[in-house]
C-alpha cells in the first residue's frame, strides 16, 4: 500500500483545505506535505496494526488521518477519512477550575 493509493481522498483534502480552510501556520503546499507524511504514517500503523484493531491513525494538529479495515469490499482497500482539526487562534481560554475545599 502507498501514499499516492489514495490520491483521490489527498486531492479533495487538498482542495477543501484550499477553498475553506484558513491557515495562517502552512501554506498549501506545506499541507500537502503534512499529508503525505501523515499519510505514510497511517499506512505503516495499519499495516502493523496488532490483530483485533481496524484503524491506522496519524495525527498532526492540523489533520488527522484515519484509515479504516473495510468489512465488505472486495479489494481489501481500507477507508481513507482525512479530517481537519480545527482551531481558532482568538478562542479564549478556559478558566482553570477552582478547587474543591
Amino acid at each position: 500500500m502507498k501514499v499516492d493509493d489514495f490520491s483521490k481522498e489527498i486531492r479533495d483534502a487538498v482542495k477543501a483545505y484550499e477553498l475553506y480552510v484558513v491557515c495562517i501556520a502552512k501554506t498549501p503546499d506545506e499541507f500537502m506535505e503534512s499529508v503525505r507524511s501523515l499519510m505514510t504514517k497511517a499506512i505503516k500503523v495499519y499495516e502493523n496494526r496488532t490483530p483485533g484493531l481496524k484503524h491506522g491513525i496519524a495525527l498532526d494538529s492540523h489533520l488527522t488521518i484515519i484509515l479504516s479495515e473495510p468489512s465488505d469490499v472486495p479489494d481489501g482497500r481500507p477507508f481513507c477519512g482525512i479530517y481537519f482539526n480545527l482551531h481558532s487562534p482568538y478562542r479564549k481560554k478556559s478558566a482553570p477550575a477552582k478547587p474543591k475545599a
